[in-house]
């Protein structure tokens, strides 16, 4: 028995790695694509919705898709509200983890663990292989394996254990008490997904106790309705420690699931009956009328059909309840809202003013909403340089990981705006644009590339400061002065930059307040350094906190010199 049992938690063991693996082999695979299918295909409900049970489907995972969302708010890159849409797709989507589960029981003869040993074979294989992407293929296989030869040993491991009469009696106690029982078995779903942290991973436990007829599909259907209880419980849990954007999206999640489990258990019998009336029509046997176990073709064809059952019955909530709570989409944004209220002085909105709609009539309209958007972007930029001052004059490190924690965020943030405008350009350059135009196109590309390059400046300020933390080294008094007069420069520079952007391309006529912004920043940075090299030669200098200062300086100048290449790219394209 004792070996029964650890078999069966090393099976359920082995399916969730398995779980992991694949959806992290996938992911890799398509990660980077995933993001920009999802920044894409978000202009309309439809597409909203599309997205997300596309690329959930894709990954096996609607955690991992709620994750990529919750970088798009954060970033500003897609609204709460677009966000609401995609969860209720990511909903939809991870339904195609069910159906692939009913497969796996082997419904008309065939049964997906039966691929599995062979299948790890080739997957080994491929991830021996040099290439990156071989390998991640490799993962992918390997995780798909384990996962189904978990699923077909957890089903007859279940089997051995739960195959006893005194086992049947307390389980048929269990589910002979009507609404109660159906209450009992929505806890059990939400605290076996609560604890295996996967939804798949109880709806695979409930399919193996429906299709073996431990539990009647009554209760089955409770326990995917707990399941979906769970599930938002374990993202909220993820979400506790995070950001403003990451909670409200785990409470759009949580609110989307719990009206549907309202609304199907106040209509849970015509319910069952409408999933039953569903099925017949494909020819399977009724779960709501026919009975377990009096006629043995029957309880065959019940033990073939369940899974799909199941599989039918969580497809069918998640999409009506979808196609009912689209059209309160504001209403549900302003309930996690108000749920979850924006501390003072936190709230920082970073989304894409211009170009949201895709490119205009023309390429002439299309580049001067780019070049606002541009104008949006470099101010951005100019106000992280904001927290770079805060990181310097931080008065405790507890208050410097605060700020280092802002500029971390402001480099996925230009990351992700830099991709945004990026894709934008391309669609215009696809259009007959003139020289002149495509100069611009050029240009903007470059300009995009230059603002990214400033927000990895900023983190790897940051990153320099935690190693002066690290080292328990202090800058003096006169170094902080000297890095202060540095910072007001590389901001008039950032004002003259962000000045140059904002004049009609044919008006410039020079970029002199950005040459003479840059010059006052390399004049500076060559007189530190050489304050620097002289100071050591002084009894009492710390060499290794003048290292970590010039550090911060050299990259201060760097920054000088990324905003002084936006200026001159801006007069180029003038001259093409």
């Amino acid at each position: 028995m004792v070996l029964k049992i650890l078999t069966l938690l090393g099976s359920l063991g082995m399916f969730l790695y398995g779980m992991s693996l694949m959806s992290g082999g996938l992911q890799k695979m398509a990660g980077a694509r995933l993001r920009a299918f999802m920044a894409a295909m978000t202009s309309n409900a439809f597409k909203r919705v599309l997205t997300g049970v596309v690329v959930t489907a894709l990954v096996q995972s609607s955690t991992a898709t709620t994750l990529m969302l919750v970088s798009f708010v954060n970033a500003g890159l897609l609204s709460l509200a677009n966000a609401i849409g995609v969860v209720m797709g990511a909903n939809i989507g991870t339904t195609v983890t069910a159906w692939i589960f009913a497969l796996s029981f082997g419904g008309g003869g065939f049964s997906l663990g039966v691929i599995a040993v062979p299948l790890m074979f080739f997957a080994f294989l491929s991830i021996q292989s040099k290439d990156r992407t071989t390998r991640h293929i490799g993962e992918f296989l390997m995780g798909f394996a384990l996962l189904f030869l978990g699923l077909t040993t957890l089903r007859e491991t279940s089997t051995a254990l739960l195959d006893n009469e005194p086992v049947r009696v307390f389980l048929s106690h269990l589910t002979g008490g009507g609404a109660w029982s159906v209450l009992l078995f929505m806890v059990v779903g939400a605290m076996m997904t609560l604890m295996l942290q996967s939804s798949a991973a109880t709806m695979a436990i409930t399919m193996v106790l429906v299709a073996n007829g431990y539990i009647p599909f009554e209760m089955a259907a409770a326990m995917v309705l707990g399941e979906n209880i769970g599930t938002t419980i374990t993202s909220n849990i993820a979400a506790s420690v995070a950001n403003v954007s990451a909670k409200r999206t785990a409470r759009a999640h949580m609110l989307f699931n719990l009206f549907g489990v309202a609304w199907v258990s106040c209509l849970f019998h015509p319910f069952l009956r409408l999933i039953g009336n569903i099925v017949t029509m494909f020819g399977f046997p009724n779960p709501a009328t026919e009975v377990w176990g009096e006629d043995p073709e029957v309880t065959a064809a019940l033990t073939a059909s369940l899974p799909f059952v199941v599989a039918t019955l969580h497809t069918l909530f998640n999409v009506i309840n979808t196609m009912i709570l689209i059209w309160f989409v504001p209403v549900i944004e302003k309930v996690v809202t108000w749920m979850v209220p924006c501390p003072e002085g936190e709230e920082e909105v970073f989304r894409l003013q211009y170009i949201n709609a895709g490119p205009l009539s023309s390429a002439e309209l299309s580049l001067k909403e780019a070049q606002q958007e541009l104008v949006h972007f470099g101010t951005i930029c100019r106000n992280g340089l904001g927290y770079v001052r805060e990181a310097l004059h931080a008065p405790s490190e507890e208050e410097f990981d605060k700020f280092n924690d802002k500029l971390v965020k402001y480099e996925e943030i230009t990351d992700r705006i830099e991709l945004e405008i990026a894709a934008y350009l391309s669609e215009v350059s696809r259009a007959k644009v003139g020289s002149s135009a495509m100069a611009r196109i050029k240009g903007s590309f470059r300009i995009i590339g230059e603002m990214e390059s400033l927000g990895d400046a900023g983190e790897a300020i940051g990153a320099m400061l935690k190693r002066t933390y690290a080292h328990k080294k202090k800058f003096t008094a006169e170094m902080m002065g000297k890095l202060d007069k540095m910072v007001d420069l590389v901001d008039q520079a950032y004002a003259a930059m962000v000045e140059n952007l904002a004049i009609p391309i044919h008006e410039i006529s020079n970029i002199n307040n950005a040459y003479v912004a840059e010059s006052a920043i390399n004049k500076l940075r060559d007189r530190l350094r050489e304050e620097h090299l002289e100071k050591l030669e002084e009894e009492g200098y710390q060499y290794e906190t003048g290292v970590f200062y010039m550090d911060v300086v050299n990259e201060l100048e760097k920054m000088g010199d990324f905003i002084i290449n936006v200026s001159e790219t801006l007069i180029s394209e003038k001259e093409a």
